[in-house]
């Protein structure tokens, strides 16, 4: 059974947020995003990075001011992708990951994005899930999209409108 959710604070990331995310990437993804790509994200018309932070706890991952998680997307006209989404190990399961992607969504919908897209690991159980819970559906398959180890990745769309 995942733990309460502690408080959390969502912002737009910052630069300040580079080097933790970094540092998730790197701890989590095989292929994870470097500092400078990330950084570039900052300056990109078309990005838009939510950062997760703990708030009022002082006591274990979510402590006030911790980097809990983040979610990166890049939207055109009526179309978004998600990047990366990533949660630290010890604040998992805790619904941080679904705080940051109806949060997204919310923001993009009055940039006009009309549907989001995005890939997933086919072995990646509990995102998939959590990705249907939130109104994503499979709409194909890219073979051996993933690397480290090689691996299909489900594409997944949602309509927002």
């Amino acid at each position: 059974m995942p733990e309460a959710l502690h408080k959390i604070e969502i912002f737009s990331m910052c630069p300040s947020h580079v080097p933790q995310i970094a540092a998730l990437e790197a701890e989590t993804f095989s292929a994870p995003w470097d500092e400078a790509s990330i950084r570039g994200e900052l300056e990109n018309p078309l990005a838009l990075w939510l950062v997760a932070e703990g708030i009022g706890n002082p006591d274990g991952a979510d402590k006030s001011g911790a980097l809990l998680g983040y979610v990166g997307s890049q939207s055109c006209f009526e179309d978004a992708d998600i990047l990366n989404v990533c949660v630290a190990p010890a604040a998992r399961r805790r619904g941080i990951a679904e705080a940051l992607m109806r949060e997204l969504e919310a923001r993009l919908i009055p940039k006009g994005v009309e549907q989001i897209t995005l890939e997933v690991r086919a072995s990646n159980e509990a995102a998939i899930r959590l990705y249907e819970k939130l109104g994503y559906a499979q709409v194909g398959v890219r073979r051996g999209y993933y690397e480290k180890p090689r691996e299909d990745a489900l594409i997944m769309q949602k309509k927002l409108v």
